[in-house]
C-alpha cells in the first residue's frame, strides 16, 4: 500500500520560511501528478501547486505565486513545498496528493492519494 508522508510543518514568524516535504513509502507508483492542498478551518480546501513527474511543469495559485515553489526529487520519491515571506493567512494544515491524471488536467477529485497532512502556524 502507497502512502504519503507530509513533514516540515511547524510553528514560524511572519516573513520566515518553511519547506514541506511528502515523501511516497510502501513502494512507488506511476503517478501523473503531484500537488499541495491546504485547509484552514472554516474554509474549504484550496489549491496550492502542482507538478508533473520531471518538474518541467509546475503550477502555483495566484495566491502563493512568488513566494512558494513546487520541486521533485525523483531519487528520493520526494516533492517539496518551498514556502518564503510566510504570512499568518498561511496558516492551515497542508497535504500532498497525488492523481493518476496528466498535471495539466488533474481536477482536485482526480487525486485519489492523499497525506495525513502537516500544519503550518504562522504567527508572531
Amino acid at each position: 500500500q502507497v502512502q504519503l508522508v507530509e513533514s516540515g510543518g511547524g510553528l514560524v514568524q511572519p516573513g520566515g520560511s518553511l519547506r514541506l516535504s511528502c515523501a511516497a513509502s510502501g513502494g512507488t507508483f506511476r503517478w501523473s501528478a503531484m500537488a499541495w492542498f491546504r485547509q484552514a478551518p472554516g474554509k474549504e480546501r484550496e489549491f496550492i501547486a502542482a507538478t508533473g513527474r520531471s518538474g518541467s511543469n509546475t503550477y502555483h495559485a495566484g495566491s502563493v505565486k512568488g513566494r512558494f515553489a513546487i520541486s521533485i526529487d525523483n531519487a528520493k520519491n520526494t516533492v517539496y513545498l518551498q514556502m518564503n515571506s510566510l504570512k499568518p493567512e498561511d496558516t492551515a494544515v497542508y497535504n500532498c496528493a497525488a492523481s493518476l491524471v496528466a498535471v495539466g488536467d488533474a481536477r482536485e477529485s482526480d487525486y485519489r492519494y492523499w497525506g495525513q497532512g502537516t500544519q503550518v502556524t504562522v504567527s508572531s
